[in-house]
């Protein structure tokens, strides 16, 4: 009996009003938790290091190093998606400009300081809130349309919804808001910077290449962002299915979203990180070498190597595995909270 009553409920649909809203909260609420966790963490290892005896064996420069990535690592993990442009937009070198993450990590204090590790973050910072909110708006458009009978979302399905909320939040933000990112980075590595800021460098683009030099590698950001978003809604309504099994409308603990979202966050940065290097590319101050998305893959296969399309592997689990975990969490609960002071059923 309790098995056909749970059969038979009907799942609660999100209205898209309240997707839209919780999706501009998220990243605010994100970006605050993401930095208190990875601050203590970084710290207690970097005070275990500092407070044992085999630190004074270590020469100064690298007491210094280990000191000024402390510091910098515990203002704010934002500093590993400018690391990991950085490692992309180079090409295949001999020997290479960098030797990884903690190389790239070293030079970029060395010649720029530690405000050269958020070179570009005010970029992501203007383009968060409506991503989030353009992402998880459309998605809640899309699968309220498609949902069967029961309102239950099957997992194919969801792949479809996240397909077309990650192209809708390419073409309508991440587009200009990486382009402008990924010039910022790349400027910042050449040996006479242009742009003293992020208006005075969406000027200059604007200026020199018009509204299209914002637009650079739209093809690539289209293709990475809506795999991206498929993967990663595909993978998460699996899941969510396979919890709540025979009740849809089962509640999750926040603690499990958080594991389901840092799995699609993983599967995410695996399925499609050959796109966000390609992407990478054709956003950088050296675009003109390549004459479109597939000229530009077929030439780093041809001079790099596969190995290259995996670049930056690395700082971009780390990033996007805790992102996507807490962005899921926080939209859970913030959609819950709306529940219960905007009634739409």
């Amino acid at each position: 009996m309790t098995r056909e009553r749970g059969a038979a409920a009907k799942a609660k649909l999100t209205h898209p009003g309240k997707a839209i809203l919780a999706g501009r909260f998220t990243p605010a609420l994100a970006s605050t938790l993401v930095f208190v966790l990875f601050s203590y963490v970084v710290y207690e290892v970097c005070f275990q290091l500092l407070d044992s005896d085999c630190f004074v064996l270590w020469n100064p420069h690298q007491q210094q190093s280990l000191a000024a990535l402390n510091i910098c690592l515990t203002r704010s993990p934002t500093y590993r998606h400018t690391h990991k442009t950085q490692l992309q937009l180079y090409e295949k070198a001999n020997p290479p400009r960098y030797r990884g993450i903690t190389d790239c990590v070293s030079q970029t204090v060395r010649h720029h300081g530690v405000k050269g590790l958020y070179r570009g973050l005010s970029s992501l910072l203007y383009g968060s809130i409506p991503k989030s909110a353009v992402r998880f708006g459309v998605f809640e458009i899309l699968s309220n349309q498609m949902r069967d009978e029961a309102g239950k979302l099957d997992s194919t399905r969801g792949l479809v919804c996240g397909l077309g909320a990650g192209v809708m939040e390419a073409v309508l933000v991440v587009c200009p808001m990486e382009t402008i990112k990924v010039k910022f980075i790349h400027d910042q590595t050449s040996a006479n910077p242009k742009y003293r800021g992020f208006f005075h460098g969406v000027r200059e683009i604007v200026r020199t290449q018009g509204i299209r030099g914002t637009y650079q590698g739209l093809t690539a950001t289209v293709l990475k962002q809506g795999s991206n978003q498929a993967i990663r809604f595909f993978v998460m309504t699996s899941l969510r299915n396979w919890y709540k099994g025979d009740d849809p409308n089962k509640s999750i603990n926040p603690i499990v979203t958080g594991a389901f979202g840092a799995i699609a966050g993983a599967a995410s940065v695996f399925g499609n990180t050959p796109l966000d290097v390609i992407k990478t590319r054709m956003q950088g101050l050296e675009a003109h070498k390549y004459k479109n998305t597939v000229d530009c893959a077929m030439k780093i296969m041809r001079h790099e190597g596969p190995a290259a399309f995996y670049k930056g592997t690395v700082p971009r689990l780390g990033r996007v595995c805790l992102d996507v975990a807490i962005v899921f969490i926080i939209y859970e609960e913030v959609v819950k909270a709306l529940n219960k002071v905007w009634k739409t059923e």
